[in-house]
């Protein structure tokens, strides 16, 4: 009898994928653990590691641990899902989330797609048998410290309204020095400027469109709008008074703020700081912007315009604006369209964009989002942001991270002339020869 030894296979070593998530949330945290470093850090950490692969690393910059919309988090929760990843280092649970509820979602979600999350600081992983008990126990205890964090801040803030402080660093004919409001001449000839051209008859957005041709630049860096003349008229700070805690945060998570109804206390400071506008010219302004209003309203009743497709979506790489939907009327065909309102009311010298179709929109979003039907929950779901870098160009940000850029063109009018329109338009040529016959 032979007996033959056959040795065992090597145990083939499994490659592990690795996704590190990094986070820096203040100025203070970028200072002493920059993303860069971070990055670095991970580059190594994962090289020490023979069995582990690098796939990615995701870092968000400047949003808190309380909220879940943060788009690298996103981008890898969505490779996550898309089976790209076995196991997700990070420094510590209150880099991954400061919000308990965020964060026991997050990793039951990964444990149900089998893979790891490993927490350094802690030591920790959450696949283990007592990873969630202790992940609940530090994400209350991480909660419970970006709350305590929060109720200081307002505790100061409101400290400084009951001390009559604002609470302000940079407006349009004012600077903040030493607690002080303190006006900025050649700014505030401009903020006489627009209460005189309002008083005059000239209506929001011909003040923005003649500021925009005057290469006046607003205080908070985006364009002129009707909307920001409008907060200037209505700025009592321009009086030299001061209402303070006109809105408020009400949760520390999402960090949302609220025009004030009410719903806390507000302060009001009389001759606070030197005025610019005399309060009779201010009331005067006050009491017009409520006669053009009342003018607008249908039977005592303000109009209110439909929510539409595509919108707070289409963003104008022109000028910065959201797109606004309008309905064309031209020859008596009625069609859908979306619009810059900077190009809109107040001309190409102003923004050079153009009108999308609507139809033309839906057809390219269809084909971004390969699907069959469009609807306002597709697209918030799938949709980021729409941008209109330049005429005949789209480009998608969706929220798996991916960007797609798309061309499009007017159809032609043979194609897009309707049966009726073919008819009307043969009629018209009809009457026109007859009339030359004559």
């Amino acid at each position: 009898m032979r007996i033959e030894e056959i040795p065992a296979k090597p145990k083939e070593q499994k490659i592990i994928r690795v996704a590190a998530y990094a986070r820096v949330s203040s100025d203070k945290d970028a200072a002493f653990h920059s993303l860069e470093a971070q990055t670095e850090y991970y580059r190594d950490y994962v090289a020490a590691h023979p069995e582990w692969e690098l796939v990615s690393i995701y870092s968000d910059n400047g949003i808190s641990g309380t909220t879940i919309n943060r788009p690298e988090f996103q981008r890898m929760l969505q490779d996550c899902r898309e089976g790209k990843i076995d196991l997700v280092i990070t420094k510590s649970v209150t880099r991954f989330a400061r919000n308990t509820v965020i964060l026991l979602e997050t990793i039951r979600e990964l444990k149900k797609l089998g893979i790891d999350c490993y927490f350094e600081k802690e030591d920790m992983h959450s696949i283990s048998p007592d990873g969630e008990l202790l992940l609940t126990l530090l994400a209350m205890y991480a909660e419970e410290e970006a709350r305590s964090a929060s109720e200081n801040q307002k505790w100061r803030i409101r400290k400084r309204f009951e001390n009559g402080e604002p609470w302000v660093g940079k407006m349009l004919g004012y600077r903040l020095d030493n607690g002080k409001l303190v006006v900025i001449p050649e700014e505030a000839e401009i903020v006489r400027q627009i209460f005189m051209d309002y008083l005059s008859g000239m209506g929001l957005y011909r003040i923005a469109k003649k500021l925009i041709l005057q290469k006046v630049q607003p205080d908070n860096g985006n364009a002129w709008s009707g909307t920001s003349i409008r907060r200037i008229l209505t700025n009592e700070k321009y009086t030299g008074n001061l209402l303070l805690q006109k809105t408020f945060v009400p949760d520390f998570r999402t960090k949302v703020s609220k025009i004030n109804h009410g719903e806390v206390r507000k302060y009001y400071v009389e001759n606070s700081h030197e005025a610019i506008i005399d309060q009779e010219t201010f009331d005067a302004v006050q009491a017009e912007l409520l006669a053009r209003a009342t003018s607008r309203k249908r039977n005592g009743a303000e109009v209110i315009p439909p929510y539409h497709l595509f919108h707070g979506l289409i963003l104008c790489g022109y000028c910065g604006r959201l797109y606004g939907y309008h309905r064309t009327n031209v020859k008596k065909y009625d069609k859908a369209v979306w619009t810059c309102p900077s190009f809109y009311i107040m001309g190409k010298d102003v923004c050079p964009s153009q009108k999308i179709p609507e139809d033309i929109l839906i057809t390219k979003t269809k084909e971004v989002l390969a699907v069959d039907e469009l609807n306002r929950d597709v697209l918030l779901d799938q949709v980021q942001q729409i941008i209109v870098p330049a005429n005949h160009h789209l480009q998608y940000i969706l929220k798996d991270g991916r960007t797609v850029d798309v061309e499009w063109r007017h159809r032609s009018r043979s194609e897009s002339w309707t049966r009726e329109m073919r008819e009307v338009a043969r009629q018209r040529a009809l009457e026109r020869h007859r009339k030359e016959d004559k």
